[in-house]
């Protein structure tokens, strides 16, 4: 009401005054300021402009005047104080989890602060909303980590994702708000802390006069209505409320600065701003000026730094996931080292808040770290050091040189190949990752030195490097380091800086003032998963269409804002899509599981590769999105990157060629003629490559090509990762035989041609960068496309259709040249539909298919909204003859089979169409006595599924080395299809067995019909023995542990006394590993790998009612008390159908159970129930303890079972 009435007043003597003045016409002026890289909003002036200065007076006078007057009432209403002391704990979504990028607020309210040692620590993540906190498996639940931190003040910050539910989502956003306090607080009033709340409002959202952003109105009725229920929610909670929508809404209206990226992110200014209005909320004080906080502002940014480390710590899927059990030399696990790293973090941080305490006061002193423990030594694996070490991919100890190297790399007659850099010339270069070329044709490099990440006390030397030949004899002679960024798996060129992977942020760096140093740095996007590593977003590339795309993998949880919708959380594999104008984050296309390297073409074909599986795709539309596409045969896996050659440079017939880099099978960079349909074969645009030559192929073991980008002479220029070890789950994350100080860049030349012509990018007319559009090499029009990323779209827009206005849309040359104007229109979000018909209908095939593909993101995909990948990928379908040996009467069954054996997620998806498997995962099905043995045993597995440690041809497949469960296929197939598709790997590769028949397999299915869980191998074994004749060496089991005499001491002792010296003298990391590792395969029910149902309570959520000597009961007689959750109910249909399982939910109309043997819930009409009988024998196994070894083993399970539990 005081802001409307002041308001009125304001407008009432401002038209007045305006009458004093001769009308004009609307004028609207386009004001533009830089904030960090990022043009500000449009302001329309209908009136001279000394009427805007006095209005802009007036407000302002207005908002101090209001500002005041609140403050002063809510400081009343709300009072809030720091303590000495005080640990603060800040949960929130992007809002708050940028503040670690920009910490203004901190280092505002830390120079208040002085002397009163408060410490922050931030523990919020994008995307979070008050009861949607996605994690990776196995990440420390937010009550533990709670305890951990042990605040005495809590920051909330949430409500900008839950909004998009609109207002009427208000009310629960309120209830889960004081649910949340309420949680927190008698979690620490169990540490006898009378823990402070503090909640704020979610900020308003900023309108930009960005056309491909919202205008926001809708969205600031939802955060105005969510501002309301965080005021609601403190008031029920007690807790002190602070208003950010109001006071962001009136400062985005009332300056010129743009203050957020894209509306609902702030920018540095906005920080700055926001640390005032907080300030001035919570301690009633203005922030001092931005000079008077360099120093502490420096102290805030490497506490944060070393905390983000820890709380957010890469790579977590060895820290706390199913790699962190993985053992090596004398058992050393990842957990165990990574863990103590986690404590030294803790330490590093604390040692670091005295430092922020000091420079608060104005004094200046260094971090003192000599209380930090040191990391653990880890001994090497290499070398047959542990099971997982390979001589197939470890290379040698003895490092090369550089010129030794070169010559054991061979090159086809009639090219040649010279040392561009190394880290002889430039120390720092090592683990080259990912290049690129810039508009002035010098060479770019990610240098991943810390792989597979920083390692605390340690220097950070991951850097983007830029190399020049300044003498152009083809060896760089320069190089500066442009920016240090960790873990920097992709880069690529935009907006006059460039975009570099950091995760889990997307960070863009720019250099204003010509020193190729960055000195703009901000998060662009965040949200990417980094439980791995080498999974996590790599080979960034800048599409055609004005998209930056990358790959990610298996392990990851993403979870993105954007001013679009809710958060986008997946955990998909495959490739995305970010568009740096929109904001908005797309999932295009799945690939699985580690994939590696995107490429366009000249028509804009787009291509990728799966790294760990070696498969290459070509990417085409399909439905509402995208789809991969087997594009050749795959002949050598890993691959870690693919390129298209494009050169002026290279002959002829090379051109348009895919190449892929391979860092184990040849390591070496291997061509593939392209076939995309103009030899009449295939439809256009249908892409098949056919083997061609190994343009690189090294004899140095140590050779790991890792990225190849043609430069702007028109040169093959490939990086060499240089490495003995590569792979991550192979080795301890910290094993010393990980390389940190090499790395090459190889250069590849045809003899005797000539170079390719340097062209004018940099800085050139917007007429001249349209010219060199029509140029032949790929690379020269994709710089060229980025250069004009950073230009004013209007005038890019206008030049482009002048320059375009006289093209054929039938001539072949011409036709591309309006194919890069429809896609200069794509990138800067103009639909010029004209232009796009006539491509459409151009008789140039490949420009008519590009067009089309325009026109399917126009119409079809929804690059805003998309929240998953549209189909899974292509598998290529293989023929396969039928065998002499089959008789004839079952070449059909045996055609039917194969059909089957190929189907999406059945067979040859795990098994591959060579039946050799997948590495150490999937075991071969070729001379296997498992396939060609009984048939009961094979029709039992395959009808039921099997999980269990397993032996076949010499490898062993352990569930505790992340060996999924073999598909239950009951439900997915019929009888006659289940004998098909047996009888064909019966009867292929090599294989030669009976065939199996329908009516086998449906007796088979009736005699197991009551089976809910997947066989154990033994248990098979002990039904259908393996057969001597058809054994190989490397096919025995291991002989099973079945320690009577353990389990006969513990029966005879007190359960209390049992829990006692369990306690005493159990370790719980090894008990950990029992668990995850052991035959019991605990685990398998109690924390099942991702998809698999859960048949047994989580620990880490069993209540506390329980007491230890129940859990040990429990072990030791499972039956005599079963968890209502997890009892086993058999339900018989009327028409005598048996179904085992647990309940999922029952009501009167239905019954719903789950089992590990079917992937989904099992639905049961009431009315079709003839009876329900619950089982008495608990689901859990008995005599589980016989599978131990000895007595410190059940000591170690139990310590573990114990401490896992919340408390």
């Amino acid at each position: 009401m005081l802001m409307n009435n002041c308001e009125t007043l304001c407008e009432f003597i401002l038209a007045i005054f305006v009458k004093m003045h001769s009308s004009s016409e609307c004028r609207w002026l386009a004001k533009q300021h830089s904030v960090n890289g990022i043009v500000s909003k449009a302001t329309c002036m209908p009136y001279p402009p000394i009427y805007n200065s006095m209005r802009q007076i007036c407000r302002c006078l207005v908002v101090l005047i209001l500002m005041l007057f609140v403050t002063q009432a809510q400081v009343s209403a709300d009072s809030f104080e720091f303590q000495k002391d005080d640990v603060v704990a800040i949960y929130g979504n992007g809002l708050a989890d940028r503040m670690q990028h920009d910490p203004w607020v901190e280092t505002v309210l830390q120079a208040h602060l002085k002397g009163m040692n408060v410490r922050f620590r931030n523990m919020s993540f994008s995307g979070d909303m008050v009861n949607q906190r996605p994690r990776n498996k196995g990440f420390t639940n937010d009550m533990e980590y709670l305890q951990h931190v042990a605040p005495s003040v809590v920051f909330i910050m949430y409500g900008y994702n839950e909004s998009h539910a609109g207002p009427s989502g208000a009310k629960a956003y309120q209830d889960e708000l004081v649910s949340l306090v309420e949680k927190y607080r008698a979690l620490r009033k169990e540490k006898g802390v009378d823990a402070r709340f503090v909640l704020f409002s979610p900020i308003a959202y900023e309108n930009t006069g960005s056309p491909h952003l919202p205008d926001g109105i809708q969205l600031n009725a939802n955060l105005k209505a969510f501002t309301e229920a965080t005021r609601q929610a403190a008031t029920a909670a007690k807790a002190t409320f602070v208003d950010l929508y109001s006071p962001t809404l009136q400062l985005f209206e009332s300056t010129e600065a743009q203050q957020t990226l894209n509306g609902i992110h702030l920018n540095a200014t906005g920080y700055r701003n926001l640390a005032g209005i907080i300030s001035q909320r919570l301690l009633n004080k203005p922030a001092p000026t931005a000079k008077e906080l360099t120093q502490l502002y420096a102290a805030v940014e490497d506490k944060n730094w070393h905390w983000h480390n820890r709380y957010r710590a890469t790579d977590g899927n060895d820290v706390w996931g199913s790699r962190s059990v993985l053992s090596f030399v004398d058992g050393q696990t990842n957990a165990e080292v990574l863990t103590h790293e986690l404590k030294m973090l803790d330490q590093m941080t604390a040692n670091r808040d005295v430092v922020i305490w000091a420079a608060a006061e104005g004094r200046q002193i260094a971090a003192d770290d000599s209380n930090v423990p040191p990391p653990i030594e880890v001994i090497s694996n290499v070398g047959g050091g542990s099971r997982s070490s390979s001589a197939e991919k470890e290379g040698s100890t003895d490092y090369l040189s550089p010129e030794e190297s070169l010559a054991k790399i061979n090159v086809p007659d009639g090219f040649e190949l010279n040392i561009f850099a190394s880290e002889v010339q430039f120390p720092d270069l090592a683990n080259p990752v990912q290049m690129q070329v810039d508009a002035k044709g010098r060479l770019w490099a990610a240098s991943w030195n810390s792989y597979p990440k920083w390692e605390p006390g340690q220097e950070l030397k991951d850097s983007l490097m830029i190399f020049e030949d300044t003498d152009h004899d083809g060896v760089a002679d320069k190089r500066k380091i442009f920016a240090h960024v960790h873990n920097p798996l992709g880069f690529e060129f935009w907006g006059g800086g460039v975009v570099v992977t950091s995760g889990p942020d997307l960070l863009f760096l720019k250099d204003t003032d010509g020193d190729d140093k960055a000195d703009v740095r901000y998060p662009l996007l965040q949200g990417l998963g980094t439980s791995d590593t080498h999974h996590a977003a790599n080979n960034l590339i800048y599409g055609p269409d004005g998209g930056i795309y990358w790959q990610s993998g298996i392990f990851l949880v993403h979870n993105h804002e954007t001013p679009w919708k809710r958060n986008l959380t997946t955990g998909g594999s495959g490739m995305y899509r970010f568009d740096p104008r929109t904001f908005a984050i797309t999932p295009i296309a799945a690939n699985s599981p580690n994939p590696h390297g995107i490429s366009f073409d000249r028509w804009g074909y787009c291509y990728a590769n799966d790294g760990t599986g070696g498969k290459s795709y070509q990417v085409r539309p399909h439905e509402n999105g995208f789809r991969m596409h087997t594009l050749l045969t795959k002949e050598f896996r890993p691959v870690a990157a693919n390129e298209i050659l494009s050169s002026t440079h290279f002959p002829d017939d090379m051109q348009e060629d895919f190449l892929i880099l391979n860092v184990i099978g040849f390591l070496g960079v291997k061509q593939y003629d392209l076939d995309r349909g103009d030899g009449g074969r295939r439809p256009y645009g249908h892409v098949w490559g056919t083997p061609g030559m190994e343009l690189l192929n090294g004899e140095d073991r140590n050779f790991r090509p890792s990225d190849a980008v043609i430069g702007a002479d028109g040169a093959l220029y490939v990086a060499d990762w240089h490495n003995m070890i590569i792979g991550h789950m192979q080795h301890n994350i910290r094993d010393p035989s990980r390389d940190h100080k090499h790395g090459r860049i190889f250069r590849l030349t045809a003899k005797g041609r000539p170079l390719q012509e340097p062209v004018a990018i940099d800085g050139e007319p917007i007429a001249a960068l349209l010219d060199n559009l029509k140029h032949p090499a790929n690379g020269v029009r994709h710089r060229t496309r980025v250069e004009l990323s950073n230009r004013d779209s209007g005038e890019v827009i206008a030049a482009t259709q002048q320059w375009m206005a006289n093209f054929d849309p039938n001539d072949e040359t011409e036709a591309h040249h309006l194919l890069e104007a429809l896609w200069m229109h794509q990138q800067h979000h103009v639909q010029n539909k004209e232009l796009l018909h006539s491509l459409v209908n151009s008789e140039v095939p490949h420009a008519a298919v590009a067009a089309k593909t325009v026109q399917h993101v126009w119409d079809n995909v929804d690059l805003k909204g998309a929240t998953e990948f549209a189909a899974p990928p292509e598998l290529k379908l293989v023929k396969y003859r039928s065998p002499r040996h089959l008789d004839k009467k079952y070449h059909k069954i045996y055609q039917t089979g194969a059909s089957i054996f190929q189907r999406e997620s059945h067979c040859a998806t795990c098994h591959l169409t060579n039946g050799q498997g997948n590495g150490i995962v999937y075991p071969t099905l070729v001379g296997s006595p498992w396939v060609t043995g009984s048939e009961d045993r094979l029709v039992k597995l395959a009808l039921h599924g099997m999980w269990g440690k397993l032996t076949v041809r010499g490898k062993t497949y352990d569930p505790a080395r992340g060996v999924p469960p073999m598909t239950a296929f009951r439900d997915l197939l019929k009888d006659d299809e289940l004998a098909a598709v047996l009888t064909f790997v019966r009867n292929t590769w090599g294989n030669k067995a009976s065939v199996i028949d329908a009516k086998t397999v449906a007796k088979v299915r009736a005699e197991t019909a009551g089976r809910s869980v997947f066989w154990k191998p033994e248990e098979l074994l002990e039904q259908h023995p393996l057969e001597k004749e058809l054994m190989m060496p490397g096919d025995e089991a291991e002989e099973a542990i079945a320690n009577l005499e353990l389990e006969k001491e513990l029966l005879s002792q007190p359960t209390a006394k049992l829990v006692e010296d369990a306690i005493a003298n159990g370790k719980a990391s090894r008990g950990k590993e029992l668990f995850y590792r052991s035959s019991a395969a605990c685990f398998a029910c109690h924390d099942p790998p991702t998809g698999t149902p859960r048949l047994g309570p989580d620990l880490t959520k069993v209540a506390t009612k329980m007491t230890h000597e129940d859990l040990v009961k429990s072990i030791l007689d499972p039956s005599q008390k079963i968890d209502k959750e997890f009892a086993q109910v058999t339900v018989v249909t009327d028409e005598g159908k048996v179904i085992t399982g647990i309940r999922v939910s029952e009501n009167d109309k239905e019954i719903v159970l789950r089992n590990l043997a079917q992937p989904k819930p099992i639905t049961i009409a009431i009315d079709e129930i003839d009876e329900v009988v619950e089982s008495k024998v608990s689901l859990m196994p008995a005599n589980l303890v016989r599978l131990l070894k000895n007595r410190q083993e059940f000591d170690d399970l139990m310590k573990y079972v114990i401490e896992v539990r919340k408390r």
